[in-house]
């Protein structure tokens, strides 16, 4: 295991919870490296020890078998205190203190080092102050919270764990009720944050695709299995990204970039523009059309693009791809388009 540049490491952990002198075995076999400058993220299906696995890394829950160093020390040797002021967590809860303006609740991640008289010195200030300009959150510092958006919220969620200027961050499912942009914004966000301020950022999360686009390392787990670690290009060239998924008729499918059904699919010849004819297949495939003996090929003018689909007997010319693909459906049922 590297341990370049690694905060927080374990090896071969098992966790669970003990009730009694009975021990309730959640994962076993979990070992890992977390790196400072780098974004990770915790994959994996709902129960199979994800957030048993954060709450041991934050010293909630003591691990059943070995244990997790935080700067080659037992993270149960450190008070809460002390490790509160190593580790910040954002969880998915929404907080309901709508009427504190988006200042004051980042200055709430100062609490592990002013306690809870709050009071701010120089130094605290300029933290809150950094951790604003860090989440681009200016523009709002002055506003309650009940008036923000979800995605602006996350960020202040953000904002006030870097405030309390620890060296690891942890996320849990930051982005699960957000749409696709705010999604996309908050993940680049959070890598910006471990590249320029140096930090180990964890995040669970459930949406490979963005994961794919902004992780340096995945943490996969699977039930019964050991954690699987490495950058996401190597995992899905090594088939370990098929681990996520629930059965075998679902794989990622290298070529595409996404999961797909692993049945083989014969696609027609296609000719044209590779950034096109992709979007083409993932149409056919999408469809279910599989036929053999025609040809389709594609030709680009500027924003002009034209579909020639040849056949044994004729030539038809589309200006879209769902036309195109309409009149393939006719001919899968050997019924002809009508005019």
């Amino acid at each position: 295991m590297s341990i370049q540049n690694s905060i927080l490491q374990a090896n071969d952990l098992s966790l669970g919870y003990k009730k009694g002198k009975k021990s309730n075995i959640v994962a076993e076999q979990i070992s890992f490296s977390l790196k400072k400058g780098k974004l990770t993220c915790l994959l994996g299906p709902n129960g199979v020890g994800k957030s048993t696995l954060i709450k041991t890394i934050m010293g909630q829950v003591p691990a059943l078998k070995n244990q997790v160093y935080l700067d080659n020390k037992p993270t149960d040797l450190f008070s809460i205190k002390d490790l509160a002021k190593k580790i910040a967590v954002v969880l998915t809860e929404k907080i309901s203190s709508g009427n504190l303006t988006v200042e004051e609740i980042v200055s709430l991640g100062r609490i592990p080092h002013t306690g809870w008289s709050g009071y701010l010195s120089e130094n605290d200030r300029e933290k809150v102050s950094q951790a604003i300009r860090s989440t681009h959150i200016n523009y709002i510092q002055d506003r309650p919270l009940s008036e923000l958006s979800d995605g602006q919220l996350q960020k202040v969620m953000i904002a006030r764990a870097l405030a309390q200027d620890g060296e690891i961050l942890i996320l849990d499912e930051p982005t699960a009720h957000l749409d696709l942009i705010n999604r996309f914004e908050i993940m680049h966000l959070l890598r910006d944050i471990a590249k320029n301020e140096n930090k180990a950022v964890l995040v669970v999360t459930h949406d490979l695709d963005i994961a794919i686009d902004t992780a340096d390392e995945f943490w996969l787990m699977q039930c019964g299995m050991p954690l699987v670690c490495g950058s996401p290009e190597d995992l899905i060239l090594q088939g370990s990204i098929d681990l996520l998924l629930p059965n075998e008729t679902l794989k990622f499918d290298i070529s595409v970039g996404k999961v797909q059904e692993s049945t083989i699919f014969r696609y027609p010849q296609i000719d044209g523009p590779e950034e096109i004819v992709k979007w083409v297949k993932s149409a056919l495939r999408k469809n279910k059309i599989n036929q053999q003996g025609k040809s389709i090929s594609i030709e680009k003018d500027g924003n002009q693009i034209s579909y020639i689909l040849k056949t044994n007997t004729e030539i038809i010319r589309f200006e879209s791809i769902s036309s195109l693909i309409s009149q393939l459906n006719y001919f899968e049922n050997d019924i002809s388009m009508p005019s």
